[in-house]
C-alpha cells in the first residue's frame, strides 16, 4: 500500500520522513510514503490509521492531507498547465484522492507541472472527471498514459485546422471586415464554430456576400492579417525534426492553405477553393466542402497512406467542424475551442500556445 502526504508551505511534520519529497505549485511539499514510512508517522502521533493521523494533526495545529492508493507500476501521468497557487493543487489532489490514485513523482515548474500516479485509472475517463474542477480553477488537466500513446519519440502525424488554431483569425471574417461587412459574417461565423448551424450551409452563406470582389483581397489579407498562433512554429519544427508527418485540413479557403503549406513545409494541406472569374470572386466555391466528415476522412486516409497507426495520429481544432476529427485521433485536443467543442473533445488546451501539444508526448 502507497500512501501520499501533502503538506501546506511553511509547514513541517513533527518527524523527519525518509522518503521522497517534492516541491509542489504554491510551495508545499508532497511525501510518497511506503507503509514503513507511514507506520512511522502514525506512531509518531499514536495512531491506528492515517485517517485518525490528520484529524490528530489539526488538534496539534499541524495539518495536512493523506491519502491511500492501490499500489501498482506507474501507468498515467496528469499534466497540469497554469496551476501557481497551493490551495488549487491541493483540490486537484483531493480529486486524485477520490479516484484511489496515488503521486509517485511531481516534476516541472509553477507553468507546467507533471504528476506520475499509480493505481486503476483511464487517461480519457479521468480528464473528463477532471474537467470541470480545471474550469473552475482557470487550468489544464490532462491524463495521459505512461508511457504516452502517441509520443515524440516515435513515427506519427499531425492533423490541424487552420482558422482560430494554427492562425490567430478566421479569413473569411477578416476578408469580410476589408469589404465593411465583418459583423455580418463574423455571426454566422460564429454560430457555424459552435456547431448551432450547418457548416456547408453556413460556408456557401457567407462566400455568397463575397461575389463580385476583387480576389486581390486574399493577398491583403494574407499579408496584413495572418497571424501564426502562439507556439505554432516550435510545435511544427518539433515533430519535424522527429519525423513527424503534419496536415492542414481547414474548412478555410485554399488560398491560404497552400501559402501556409509552402511556408511551413507541411506534408499535406486541404481546403475549399473559390471561385474567380475575370479576377474577381463569384461568391460560390469549386469542388466539394471540406466539413467535419471531410476532415475525418482525410486523416483517416492520410494516416494509412503514410502506414502510420490512428493511434500515433494527433488532430487539433477549435470549431465544431473539428470534432469529428478531434474525436477520431489518438490524441485529440481542441484548442482555445468554443465551450460545446471543448466540453465533447477528449482533451482540451485553454492555456498557452500550441507548444504544449509537445507536453503530452513526452
Amino acid at each position: 500500500m502507497l500512501s501520499n502526504i501533502l503538506l501546506p508551505p511553511y509547514s513541517e511534520l513533527p518527524i523527519k520522513l525518509d522518503t521522497p519529497r517534492f516541491t509542489v505549485p504554491g510551495g508545499g511539499s508532497l511525501f510518497v510514503c511506503d507503509e514503513e514510512v507511514e507506520a512511522q508517522l502514525r506512531d509518531c502521533f499514536s495512531c491506528e490509521t492515517l485517517e485518525e493521523v490528520q484529524v490528530r494533526a489539526r488538534d496539534e495545529d499541524a495539518e495536512f492531507d493523506a491519502w491511500y492508493s492501490e499500489f501498482e507500476a506507474p501507468h498515467l501521468s496528469v499534466h497540469v498547465y497554469g496551476c501557481r497557487d497551493y490551495a488549487s493543487f491541493r483540490e486537484i489532489c483531493t480529486g486524485l484522492a477520490l479516484e484511489r490514485l496515488g503521486i509517485l513523482q511531481v516534476s516541472g515548474d509553477e507553468k507546467h507541472c507533471v504528476l506520475i500516479l499509480t493505481g486503476h485509472g483511464h487517461a480519457r475517463e479521468m480528464t473528463a472527471h477532471l474537467r470541470p474542477m480545471a474550469d473552475r480553477l482557470g487550468v489544464d488537466i490532462t491524463v495521459t498514459s505512461l508511457p504516452p500513446s502517441p509520443r515524440l519519440s516515435e513515427p506519427g502525424c499531425l492533423f490541424i485546422d487552420m482558422d482560430s488554431t494554427l492562425i490567430k483569425c478566421e479569413c473569411i471574417d477578416e476578408i469580410a471586415d476589408v469589404l465593411g461587412i465583418g459583423d455580418r459574417v463574423s455571426r454566422i461565423t460564429r454560430l457555424a464554430m459552435e456547431g448551432e448551424l450547418d457548416f456547408a450551409a453556413s460556408l456557401t452563406e457567407r462566400v455568397n456576400m463575397l461575389t463580385n470582389t476583387d480576389s486581390a483581397v486574399l493577398q491583403k489579407v494574407m499579408d496584413e492579417r495572418i497571424q501564426l498562433n502562439d507556439g505554432a512554429e516550435h510545435l511544427i519544427d518539433a515533430l519535424q525534426t522527429h519525423g513527424w508527418k503534419i496536415g492542414l485540413v481547414s474548412g478555410g479557403f485554399t488560398y491560404f492553405t497552400h501559402r501556409l503549406q509552402s511556408r511551413l513545409k507541411l506534408d499535406f494541406s486541404a481546403g475549399n477553393a473559390l471561385e474567380k472569374q475575370a479576377g474577381r470572386l463569384t461568391g460560390r466555391l469549386v469542388g466539394n466542402i471540406v466539413d467535419a466528415r471531410a476532415k475525418r476522412a482525410m486523416m483517416l486516409a492520410k494516416a494509412a497512406e503514410w502506414r502510420i497507426p490512428i493511434s500515433r495520429t494527433i488532430a487539433v481544432g477549435d470549431g465544431a467542424n473539428d470534432l469529428l476529427m478531434i474525436e477520431a485521433a489518438g490524441l485529440g485536443i481542441a484548442f482555445h475551442a468554443k465551450p460545446k467543442v471543448r466540453s465533447l473533445a477528449p482533451y482540451t488546451i485553454s492555456h498557452g500556445g500550441l507548444e504544449r501539444v509537445l507536453d503530452l508526448l513526452r
